[in-house]
């Protein structure tokens, strides 16, 4: 599991957290792989390429997990 930091911000858009995460190569692959329904939000597939992520978030891909914190 990895931790995310909003540092001051109230969320980070998903497609952003992917790339910023190093999870995907580029801001397309994200794009892709969320249109594809692969990445999971809180338990739930996610297809909002910017759904806004807050605080206590859980993000699922590829076996991975990110909260952000």
């Amino acid at each position: 599991m990895q931790t995310f930091e909003l540092e001051g911000h109230d969320f980070i858009e998903l497609n952003k957290l992917l790339k910023i995460m190093q999870l995907v190569g580029s801001g397309g692959e994200a794009k892709q792989f969320i249109d594809e329904g692969l990445v999971q939000v809180n338990g739930q597939v996610e297809k909002q390429r910017r759904k806004k992520l807050r605080k206590g978030d859980k993000v699922l891909f590829e076996g991975g997990e990110v909260v952000i914190a």
